[in-house]
C-alpha cells in the first residue's frame, strides 16, 4: 500500500513539474521564420513589378574598411536582396578613405536615377563623422532611416516617414506574433536615436492614426538606470524590449511571469575556451522559464531587421 502511495505521490510531483515547465516556458519568437514571411511578400510584389515592366529597385551599399561584423551584415543584406529580387551592389573603400571622397561618392549616388536606396554600413573609422555622412544621403534614398529629416518626420508623420529598420522589425515581430499591445505596459531599455527612442515612439503611437501604432503605455530606461528602478518597472511590464548592448541586463528575477521579451541587444563575448559567441541583453536561459514569449539571439530581431530593410527599399519605388 505504501509502495502504491509513494508511486502516486512521485507521479503527481513529476506531473506538477511538467505543468510548471509548460506554464513558464516561453514561446520562441523565431525571427528567421517571420523574416522569411516578410521576404516572400516582398518577393511576390517585385515579381509582379518585373513581369509588368515596372521598375525594380536598386540598393547600393557602401563599405569602409574590412570590419568582420560589417562584412557579415552586408553579406546577409545582399543575400536577402537577391532572394526578393532587388538589384544590389557594394562600393568598397579602404579604411583610410577621406571624408571628402566618401561624401563625393554619396553625392553621385544621390543624383543617380538608377539608384533607389543608399546604405552606408556602420561603424565608420574614427576620422569620419558618422552623423555628417548619414545626413549627406538623399533622405528619399535613406533606406536605413537615419537621416535627420526621416528621424524627425517620425514624430509628425509616422505613416509616410522612412523608419529605421530595427524599430520596424520589433513592431512586425509583435504584430505577426499576435502579441497584445493595446493598453499594455511596456519598458524600453535603450535611448539611442536609431533604435530605443523610435521603438518607444511606435509602441505608444495611436493605432487610429497610423498602422504602426501599438497603443502601449511606455517607460524608457537606459544603461544608467539604477537596478532597483529597472526592477520596479520591469516587474510591472507586459512587454520588455532591451537594446543597450549590456549582456544579462534583463534577468529572470525582474521579469513579470508571462511577459513578452524582445532582445535587440547583441554583444560578442569570449568563452573560457577562447571561442566567441553572440549574446543579447537578456539572460535567455533564466528569462525563458518565466516569460510568455521571447526572441533568441542570434535569430530574433536581426533577421527581421534585414527583412525590413528590404521593405524600405521596396517602398522607394512604391511610394
Amino acid at each position: 500500500m505504501n509502495m502504491i502511495a509513494n508511486s502516486l505521490k512521485n507521479y503527481l510531483k513529476c506531473r506538477q513539474i511538467q505543468i510548471n515547465f509548460h506554464r513558464f516556458s516561453a514561446v520562441l519568437l523565431d525571427g528567421k521564420r517571420i523574416s522569411k514571411q516578410v521576404q516572400n511578400e516582398i518577393k511576390a510584389k517585385l515579381d509582379y513589378r518585373q513581369k509588368n515592366g515596372l521598375k525594380v529597385p536598386q540598393l547600393t551599399v557602401i563599405q569602409v574598411g574590412n570590419n568582420a561584423a560589417s562584412e557579415t551584415y552586408i553579406k546577409n543584406k545582399l543575400a536577402a536582396a537577391k532572394y526578393v529580387g532587388i538589384d544590389s551592389k557594394v562600393i568598397n573603400f579602404n579604411e583610410n578613405v577621406s571624408e571628402k571622397d566618401l561624401i563625393s561618392c554619396i553625392k553621385d549616388l544621390n543624383t543617380d536615377a538608377n539608384v533607389n536606396g543608399i546604405l552606408v554600413q556602420l561603424p565608420l573609422p574614427n576620422h569620419i563623422d558618422k552623423k555628417l555622412i548619414c545626413n549627406i544621403i538623399n533622405p528619399n534614398k535613406d533606406v536605413d532611416g537615419f537621416h535627420y529629416q526621416n528621424a524627425g518626420k517620425m514624430f509628425y508623420d509616422i505613416e509616410n516617414s522612412i523608419k529605421a529598420c530595427t524599430p520596424l522589425a520589433v513592431v512586425e515581430i509583435l504584430k505577426r506574433s499576435n502579441i497584445q499591445t493595446l493598453g499594455k505596459t511596456a519598458v524600453v531599455c535603450g535611448r539611442s536615436k536609431n533604435v530605443g527612442l523610435p521603438i518607444a515612439l511606435l509602441l505608444q503611437a495611436d493605432s487610429k492614426k497610423t498602422k504602426w501604432g501599438l497603443d502601449a503605455t511606455v517607460s524608457i530606461c537606459n544603461r544608467n538606470t539604477s537596478r532597483s528602478q529597472l526592477s520596479d518597472l520591469c516587474k510591472l511590464a507586459d512587454i520588455i524590449i532591451s537594446a543597450t548592448g549590456v549582456p544579462n541586463l534583463i534577468t529572470a528575477d525582474i521579469v513579470k511571469p508571462g511577459a513578452c521579451i524582445i532582445d535587440v541587444g547583441i554583444t560578442r563575448i569570449q568563452n573560457e575556451n577562447g571561442t566567441f559567441k553572440l549574446v543579447g541583453d537578456v539572460n535567455f536561459e533564466g528569462v525563458s522559464k518565466v516569460a510568455g514569449h521571447i526572441t533568441p539571439v542570434p535569430g530574433g530581431v536581426g533577421p527581421m531587421t534585414v527583412a525590413m530593410l528590404m521593405q524600405n527599399v521596396l517602398n522607394t519605388v512604391e511610394s
